[in-house]
């Protein structure tokens, strides 16, 4: 489903969308509804040494994950009520600092009624917001770093610091060869964060090297029901980049959902 951090879940007073239940079947059912089965299932508390990592993706059905650079032209409002369902289902939301960049990440929940119905389930006000930047290429103007109420974590090599912002930031400073060393930053994760589930919204380079390392439980899809052709100089394809996979990586799908022409499939990695 990808990133689309700044897009309201629905209109104000617009009717709640209900998804239709392809696999397994079953009545159709709103976004929060369907994450909040999901979140109890025993997969999402597998793993006591690191997070269960979910990758949250969007493409088009010729493979694009962006149009003119954004992941917004892809989406939808069922697209993006289950985008925010699942932000308000996990521990920590983690990005790339280039998809941060380019999709201007915000605060990870706005909606003070879903911070509400977080704290009711046991879980923090929100997300903790989880930034990859071995450089620390991060703008002063992000609005995510702008926020007093935004908790940071930056996953990164450098032993360098942001200057100072008014959104509380830590630091998770692992490195191998120069890139951050990704298992033990998702370990320093669930040690020091007490991180159990961890939604990857990419962008592709991370999401390969996520899956390189053997990291990444679960993929949700959304498929958009567009044709986009090839991209610009520069333009991103697929939802993996940036790595050769040494044989392809084996998907089992564990459900299939359904609003007009769009798809949004669960697969176990």
């Amino acid at each position: 489903m990808g990133a689309r951090a700044n897009l309201s879940q629905q209109a104000a007073g617009s009717e709640p969308i209900l998804l239709e239940r392809l696999i397994p079947r079953g009545d159709p059912a709103a976004a929060e509804d369907i994450v909040g089965g999901l979140a109890r299932d025993d997969r999402w508390r597998s793993h006591p040494e690191r997070p269960y990592l979910m990758l949250n993706m969007i493409s088009s059905v010729d493979g694009r994950v962006s149009i003119g650079g954004r992941s917004r032209p892809l989406g939808s409002r069922a697209d993006r009520a289950l985008f925010h369902a699942l932000r308000s289902a996990v521990d920590a939301v983690m990005v790339g600092a280039g998809t941060a960049r380019t999709e201007r990440y915000g605060r990870m929940i706005r909606e003070a009624s879903r911070r509400r119905e977080r704290v009711g389930r046991g879980l923090s006000e929100e997300p903790l917001a989880c930034i990859v930047s071995g450089r620390l290429a991060l703008p002063a103007d992000l609005p995510l770093l702008g926020d007093p109420a935004a908790r940071v974590v930056i996953l990164t090599s450098s032993t360098a610091s942001l200057p100072a912002t008014v959104a509380q930031i830590d630091y998770v400073r692992t490195g191998r060869e120069g890139r951050v060393d990704l298992p033990a930053a998702l370990a320093e994760l669930r040690e020091r964060f007490a991180v159990g589930t961890l939604l990857c919204e990419g962008g592709p380079h991370l999401n390969s090297q996520l899956l390189v390392a053997g990291l990444v439980d679960e993929l949700f899809l959304s498929l958009s029901p567009q044709l986009a052709g090839d991209s610009g100089p520069g333009e991103t394809l697929r939802i993996l980049a940036g790595v050769e996979l040494q044989s392809p990586v084996g998907l089992e799908l564990l459900g299939a959902l359904r609003s007009d022409s769009q798809l949004f499939l669960r697969y176990a990695v």
